[in-house]
This record gives structure tokens, C-alpha cells and sequence, in this order.
């Protein structure tokens, strides 16, 4: 139960400067994880994370697509099975890896 309760989504942020792990090293702990990535138009994405490209565009496996039936309302939601898909960095607006606290705060470099 409480090992449940230590899981949450976290916000992948960008790596900075003093961090004790290189870039490498973080997105490698990321590999096969649960990743929701929100796109511009409102959709979701939860898939397995996949790989990176040096522009940021992210591959997700096993991919479902979550997005609002109605456009004044957020729910209810469709969701359809997609696969493996990229998707570009210019076109994403969050992005959340499913992993504990201390995973959270290896992955987050907090700034004072």
C-alpha cells in the first residue's frame, strides 16, 4: 500500500548544469517506462518510452491515444490503440514518467 502511494507521475524535466548524472544516464533510466506525453491540439499519449532523437522527439511503444469527444468539455475521452508512433518535439506541451519519489528527485534537479 504504501509503496503505491510513493508512485507518481513526474514532469521530465530538462537536465541542467551541477547535476551528478550526464543526459545519457537519465534518459537510460527512463527506457521502457510508462510515459503520458500531452500534444498542442489536446491529445494524449501513454505508451512505453521508447528512445529520444537529439531534436526531442520521443518514441512511445505500445501506444494508446486519449483525446475529447467534445471540444468544450474535457471528458468524455476516446481512446484508440496506436502502436509505435513519434511523436516531434515542436508539437509536445507535457510530458509525465511514471516512476517513485526517488527516482523523481534523481530524474529533477531542483533549483534554489
Amino acid at each position: 500500500m504504501e509503496q503505491a502511494a510513493q508512485r507518481s507521475s513526474t514532469i521530465v524535466a530538462s537536465t541542467s548544469e551541477g547535476s551528478n548524472l550526464d543526459p545519457i544516464s537519465r534518459v537510460r533510466k527512463l527506457l521502457f517506462r510508462q510515459m503520458l506525453v500531452g500534444i498542442k491540439d489536446g491529445r494524449f499519449f501513454l505508451g512505453n518510452f521508447h528512445c529520444i532523437d537529439k531534436q526531442g522527439n520521443i518514441i512511445l511503444q505500445d501506444t494508446v491515444e486519449y483525446r475529447s469527444i467534445r471540444r468544450s468539455s474535457p471528458s468524455p475521452t476516446e481512446q484508440r490503440c496506436l502502436g509505435m508512433i513519434l511523436i516531434p518535439s515542436s508539437c509536445r506541451t507535457s510530458c509525465h514518467v511514471d516512476c517513485s519519489i526517488e527516482e523523481q528527485l534523481s530524474l529533477i534537479q531542483l533549483k534554489d
